[in-house]
């Protein structure tokens, strides 16, 4: 049975396999240039949460096993493709008539990065050989300036290859950075929000002067803040909802992130599985199929106790809703942590409904819209549009997040 299917069938078997199993179940177990093995690993990698590519990647490092570096290559790149570069896989084994890069990612921004891979620096390796492949991949029109360069070290002791580095000629065409350092910053946009934080993330890999720091810490300010930003939007106590009077007035009861977290990975596993798609995580909230053309933006709210007009809120975003309107087939999900079902209303629906809901505004422009859900006396939850003094029954868009047990 070929990987995909066996995974999809089986995907809590899958998940006890160590990454040699998972090879050895791709094709026909060789893992080589233009095979069907190669195929088949990269469209699994392609489908894993990034907890996964970790778990792989250490492997590969701690375990010396037939063509590891193979693995490791692929594992870097989908990690370059998880950072929203454009990626292009290179060969494993170079030939007489090819460039031997490992890889190639062009970045939104435009700047095109050359990904040489090495499981260790205890070997010198040849930067002059590095930068005829960037010369002839220019000459041959595969990549535009401007490009750089980009060595990804398994080990974390990259002395040796750093004092190769700023000893060369190339010494500001290249960067270095460990493989853990790379599984970092892929985690770190994928608890983040906002695009301008992955944009700061993707700038460090790019060769910049650090004699002055300002941009350094415009990239760690910019990515705490995000992180923190997307955190408290979900975490968001709503004044409604706080207790008045007393000692009590001072209690503030938030859900944890945790527990938001899991809440969200049952839903999405649910329309998934609706949707006959896998979806892989992009940023906190985001989600897209591995083709990015099915797209899925996940909050979650609690339910309020006190007497308000209504019982979950939620912040919907400017950037998710352009990251939606991108696919061809989009949902907006709604979950809530004490439902066991979800409400998936498609994105073209979303929009039509955005010009009756309230805003927080900065400078005039909507940096969210209010989603608030009131449960009606029959039972069913609406969405509150205000500005339209009317409600909307969510009942159409109802996704069951109901544990699949099948698939355990």
């Amino acid at each position: 049975m070929p990987l995909l299917e066996l995974w999809e069938s089986s995907p809590a078997a899958i998940d006890q396999f160590t990454i040699e199993q998972i090879v050895a179940a791709a094709g026909d177990g060789v893992l080589t240039d233009a095979s069907k093995c190669s195929q088949e690993l990269r469209s699994y990698l392609a489908r894993v949460p990034h907890s996964k590519l970790a778990e792989y990647v250490e492997r590969c490092l701690s375990s010396s096993f037939n063509r590891s570096g193979f693995v490791l290559q692929d594992l870097v790149n989908e990690l370059g493709r998880r950072l929203d570069y454009k990626v292009t896989n290179g060969r494993y084994q170079g030939t007489q008539n090819s460039i031997g890069f490992d890889g190639i990612w062009i970045s939104p921004e435009g700047h095109t990065i050359i990904i040489e891979v090495k499981t260790t620096d205890a070997y010198r390796i040849s930067l002059d050989t590095i930068i005829r492949y960037r010369e002839k991949l220019l000459a041959t029109s595969q990549i535009h300036h401007p490009c750089s360069i980009l060595i990804v070290v398994g080990r974390q002791e990259t002395g040796e290859l750093e004092a190769q580095v700023r000893g060369s000629r190339h010494a500001w065409d290249i960067r270095l950075i460990s493989a853990d350092s790379l599984l970092k910053l892929a985690q770190l946009k994928l608890e983040s929000d906002s695009p301008e934080t992955g944009k700061k993330i993707r700038m460090l890999l790019t060769p910049r002067e650090y004699t002055r720091l300002d941009d350094m810490i415009d990239v760690m300010f910019t990515a705490a803040k995000d992180v923190e930003s997307a955190a408290s939007t979900e975490l968001r106590n709503d004044e409604d909802d706080q207790p008045s009077g007393g000692p009590a007035a001072k209690r503030w009861v938030f859900t944890e992130t945790r527990l938001l977290d899991e809440k969200r990975q049952t839903i999405i596993a649910a329309l998934s599985r609706r949707e006959s798609t896998p979806f892989v995580q992009k940023t906190r909230a985001l989600y897209w199929n591995p083709e990015h053309d099915v797209r899925a933006a996940c909050t979650i709210s609690k339910r309020y106790q006190r007497s308000s007009i209504y019982r979950y809120w939620y912040a919907y975003h400017p950037q998710w809703d352009e990251f939606l309107s991108e696919g061809r087939r989009s949902f907006l999900v709604l979950g809530a942590m004490d439902l066991d079902k979800a409400f998936a209303i498609p994105a073209d629906v979303v929009r039509s409904l955005l010009e009756g809901l309230q805003t927080t505004d900065k400078d005039g422009v909507p940096r969210y819209w209010h989603m608030h859900l009131s449960e009606t006396p029959n039972g069913e939850i609406a969405l509150n549009l205000p500005k339209r003094k009317r409600v909307l029954s969510l009942q159409p868009y109802e996704l069951q997040v109901t544990a699949d047990r099948s698939r355990n």
